[in-house]
């Protein structure tokens, strides 16, 4: 990897051979879990799951993340290439539906030389906040098959207070539109997915707004046939101290307004309910 890292819109520079970036990982690959995951949309975990790998450490930091604990390093266990290839290869054999790299961004070259060593038959899933850089996904094109991304926001004051990153929808879009370009949509038989993108957008409380205009935007301009996913399994987590509009679950009204535009705009996809909003669906890190 280069000792200048420019992975992410971050852009840090960091020597992560020395010191972690800003994203909070160093050169060595860290995960804190990597288990068949069934939690996913149906075309992902199917009736097998999906075979996730969680990794450790985060560019976008949101404040409010459910997987706080790794998003900021705390938990996790370093591994080597070598043994991120072995967990691909257990995962498939343990009948996994395609491997799932999620927050994979840190790790993009190291996941590729793991690709190198064992290129599992069945689709890669890049599991991603959505900000991204243009030249990290082109480093993908050939060896991911399916794009998971975010689109977590379209007001910047909201991406600026939760996760620090005015330019978010400015970075996330374009790497969105990048992605329908790089993975054309494919079923299998059993209508698992094995090619293409789904769009995911998290409802915050205190931001049906913003939800509005992120499906708006996905219907203007996201490819007809790229399902969009609206969750609402927000759930409290985090420090969020300083953010007391979001030390609450979401409402069925706020809930229902943003599935009721979703069905205006026809945009095809999923919904989830409301009884998702639970910690109990947060894994844990157990390595």
């Amino acid at each position: 990897m280069s000792s200048d890292c420019r992975l992410c819109p971050r852009e840090c520079g960091a020597d992560r051979s020395r010191h972690p970036g800003l994203c909070g990982a160093t050169d060595r690959v860290k995960i804190a879990r990597a288990a068949l995951h069934f939690f996913e949309e149906p075309p992902i975990s199917g009736t097998r799951g999906s075979g996730t790998v969680f990794f450790c450490g985060c560019a976008l930091r949101c404040c409010f993340c459910q997987n706080f604990e790794v998003s900021r390093g705390r938990v996790g266990r370093e591994i080597s290439v070598r043994e991120l290839a072995g967990i691909f290869r257990r995962l498939e054999e343990e009948g996994a539906h395609n491997i799932n790299l999620v927050s994979p961004t840190p790790y993009v070259p190291q996941i590729l030389e793991a690709l190198e060593v064992c290129r599992p038959k069945i689709p890669v899933v890049y599991n991603t906040h959505g900000y991204e850089s243009l030249e990290t996904l082109e480093l993908l094109r050939g060896k991911v098959d399916i794009f998971l991304p975010d689109l977590k926001y379209r007001d910047p004051f909201l991406s600026e207070r939760y996760s620090g990153a005015a330019d978010y929808f400015e970075r996330a879009s374009a790497a969105i539109l990048k992605m329908c370009g790089m993975a054309p949509r494919r079923f299998d038989e059993d209508g698992m997915m094995q090619s293409g993108v789904i769009v995911r957008h998290l409802m915050l409380p205190m931001a049906v707004y913003d939800t509005l205009a992120v499906l708006d935007w996905l219907k203007e301009h996201l490819p007809p046939d790229v399902p969009v996913s609206l969750m609402g399994q927000y759930t409290p987590f985090g420090e969020l101290s300083a953010f007391p509009e979001l030390t609450r679950k979401l409402t069925r009204r706020e809930y229902a307004r943003g599935k009721a535009r979703m069905e205006a705009l026809g945009l095809k996809g999923f919904c989830q309910e409301l009884s998702s909003a639970d910690e109990t669906f947060i894994p844990d890190w157990d390595f």
